[in-house]
């Protein structure tokens, strides 16, 4: 079986030291691409050199909306030149955050319109972070990316969360909360989502499965999800990690990043 992680943060601080043998296990697991998400200097610096070592990973930017206050002024140009170089796969994660508004919101709105006009620009499609904060997201995004692609990464919202989502165009991603115990209306969710819209990740390090509770997540940790997410739809995992496939290959446009 082969999969696409399309959301980990690879270079992180928690998984750099251990990045070799995380990107073998990866590979040994059937992950044939993996979105790295990088979200400072250092994360995006090492992400550049890993994807000189590994084409098959391919890196994102973007000052995630906890950080703006705290990054932004100096990530953003360096985030604005690799995208114009044709470093990036993607713009993200970007977005709002209202559940822990570690940036007070002002600033996480200006700096999601800066994205908005830098994915455009750069004619990338946008990854998206939200949390309890979707009206503010919907109405900015009607306003200033109507009609571009976008995914909510790692979607934790509600049913009519999600037909907002779908009713723009946008792709919807699920993580390993999925297979959490509590997570039922999750998997509802997953049950609702027309499966050529659907894509799947491990926001690795974080939100490992539910066998793997506790540990450092990583892309090898994938299939655990794909299978939770396929038992909700009710369809075969084969068919489901095809369809995501697919999708992550559609939605991303790999072939345009050397």
């Amino acid at each position: 079986m082969k999969l696409i992680d399309t959301h980990a943060h690879l270079t992180s601080e928690q998984l750099l030291p251990v990045l070799d043998d995380v990107v073998a296990r990866a590979k040994k697991a059937g992950i044939e691409k993996i979105v790295n998400i990088c979200t400072d200097e250092q994360s995006l610096a090492e992400g550049v050199l890993l994807h000189e070592e590994a084409p098959w990973i391919f890196n994102a930017a973007a000052t995630t909306p906890h950080d703006v206050e705290k990054e932004g002024a100096v990530f953003f140009p360096l985030v604005e030149r690799s995208a114009l170089e044709g470093r990036l796969i993607a713009i993200g994660e970007t977005g709002l955050d209202y559940f822990y508004e570690h940036s007070n919101r002002q600033e996480q709105q200006r700096y999601l319109s800066l994205y908005f006009s830098l994915a455009r620009q750069a004619k990338l499609p946008l990854i998206f972070h939200c949390r309890d904060a979707f009206s503010d997201l919907f109405s900015m995004a009607d306003e200033e990316y109507r009609g571009y692609p976008a995914l909510l990464h790692c979607f934790t919202g509600n049913l009519d969360e999600a037909r907002e989502v779908l009713n723009r165009g946008w792709y919807l991603s699920i993580s390993g909360i999925v297979t959490f115990k509590n997570s039922a209306a999750l998997r509802e969710v997953a049950k609702y989502v027309p499966l050529d819209r659907l894509l799947i990740e491990t926001d690795a390090p974080y939100l490992a499965p539910q066998t793997h509770r506790g540990q450092l997540n990583e892309p090898a940790y994938l299939a655990e999800t794909a299978r939770a997410v396929a038992d909700a739809m009710g369809i075969s995992v084969d068919k489901l990690a095809a369809a995501t496939v697919e999708n992550a290959v559609r939605f991303f446009s790999f072939s345009k990043v050397p």
